[in-house]
C-alpha cells in the first residue's frame, strides 16, 4: 500500500510540474466552454470520459 501511495504522489507531482511548464492538460476538443459577458461555464465532458476510462483500466489492473 505504501509503494502505491508513493507512485500516485510522484505521478501527481509530475503532472503538476508539467502544468507549471505550460503543458495544456484537460482542455480536450470535447470539453465545452461558454463565456458570455461576466458569465463563464466550463463542462469537461471529454476529460471526464477519458479519466473514467483510465481509472477503470488502472483499477482493473490493481484488482488482479
Amino acid at each position: 500500500m505504501g509503494k502505491t501511495l508513493v507512485v500516485i504522489g510522484l505521478v501527481i507531482s509530475g503532472l503538476g510540474l508539467l502544468m507549471m511548464l505550460g503543458v495544456p492538460f484537460f482542455r480536450l476538443p470535447g470539453d465545452f466552454y461558454v463565456k458570455r459577458g461576466s458569465f463563464s461555464f466550463y463542462f469537461p465532458l471529454a476529460t471526464s470520459i477519458l479519466l473514467s476510462i483510465i481509472l477503470t483500466l488502472l483499477l482493473a489492473l490493481f484488482r488482479r
